[in-house]
């Protein structure tokens, strides 16, 4: 039973970290609140494992499961977070410090189980409402710690946030606010809208197509929108940087802005009545027209959010690791 537990917690490890690992920096205050309930789901399944002998294993292997996931998507996001909360460049200093803190809220939960094991004893319906209440309370805690944490980098929930607030007001949100604001509990999956660095591949079949996507712009990136399923790709070059894959992603949610609600500000308004009147227009020709009012709207936009408080020199935007070279000039040979 040991090795089947243990097994089932170690695979679960490696599947998690495989599928989740690059997606926990993007969001990590959602994942670190999961963490914190999972963790509190695998104790409650320990308790309650003894009750029901006949699913004892099977209880005891979804326990170990689920603190080895804890163990992973915990790890990483307490990394991810001293790295945020170390202002000074003191990421040693900060991890010892929250490392004492850790071990004297433990010494204070061990005095504590002492002075309550007396009232516990023999009482198991005493001790699971103390459980129960306990981590209701405990889970309330973590909710309201995440809730605090300001990120001034933009991930796209909170991309998403500002953007919006910028289309329909004219205003950038600034950190304080956007992180109010933002689900925690939600970025668990990835988006279904918007992907970046995606592989050439996906998105042209040939070089007439790849010509009518540069065509018209020369950002370092190529964007195709599929109307129907409201599905922004991305591919970008090798010498796209932070600032473009912002744009980027601003564009994609721009494009995705027009099948929404909301006011928009002038052109885009136009357009999106021009959508929501019938299909008409190609994709392509959207995506070129974008292109053009995003070299007017991304610079305001751009320039409010570094006035706001926003980091825009780094991100925390989901980007696969594709990229591709081509030349900028249509007229030239396309590599």
């Amino acid at each position: 039973m040991g090795f089947r537990a243990d097994s089932t917690g170690m695979l679960g490890r490696i599947v998690f970290a495989w599928w989740k690992g690059s997606k926990l920096d993007c969001n990590a205050k959602q994942w670190r609140l999961f963490a914190d309930i999972l963790n509190d789901v695998a104790m409650f399944l320990e308790i309650m494992a003894p009750i029901y002998p006949i699913c004892f294993t099977m209880t005891v292997s979804t326990s170990n499961l689920a603190k080895c996931i804890v163990s992973v998507a915990g790890g990483a996001t307490r990394a991810a977070l001293t790295m945020h909360q170390a202002r000074r460049n003191n990421m040693a200093d900060v991890s010892a410090k929250d490392s004492s803190q850790e071990t004297l809220v433990n010494l204070a939960g061990l005095l504590v189980s002492l002075l309550m094991l007396p009232l516990v004893s023999d009482r198991p319906g005493f001790s699971l409402g103390c459980f129960l209440l306990l981590t209701a309370l405990h889970i309330y805690a973590n909710y309201r710690a995440v809730r605090a944490l300001v990120m001034e980098t933009l991930n796209e929930g909170r991309l998403r946030l500002v953007l919006k607030h910028f289309l329909q007001s004219g205003e950038v949100l600034d950190p304080t606010s956007a992180n109010h604001m933002e689900p925690l509990w939600t970025g668990f999956w990835p988006s279904q809208s918007l992907s970046l660095g995606v592989p050439l591949h996906r998105l042209i079949s040939s070089v007439s197509e790849l010509q009518q996507l540069i065509e018209g712009h020369q950002e370092p990136y190529l964007l195709c929108w599929d109307q129907s399923r409201n599905q922004v790709q991305v591919v970008l070059s090798q010498t796209a940087g932070p600032e473009t894959v912002l744009r980027a992603a601003t564009h994609g949610l721009v494009l995705g802005a027009l099948q929404g609600d909301g006011p928009l500000p002038g052109e885009l308004e136009k357009l999106r009545n021009h959508l929501q009147a019938g299909p008409g227009k190609d994709s392509w020709i959207i995506v070129k027209e974008t292109h053009q009012m995003l070299d007017k709207l991304f610079p305001k936009f751009l320039k409010g959010l570094q006035d706001a408080g926003w980091k825009t020199e780094k991100h925390q935007l989901e980007v696969d690791e594709w990229r591709a070279t081509w030349l900028l000039s249509p007229e030239k040979k396309v590599l």
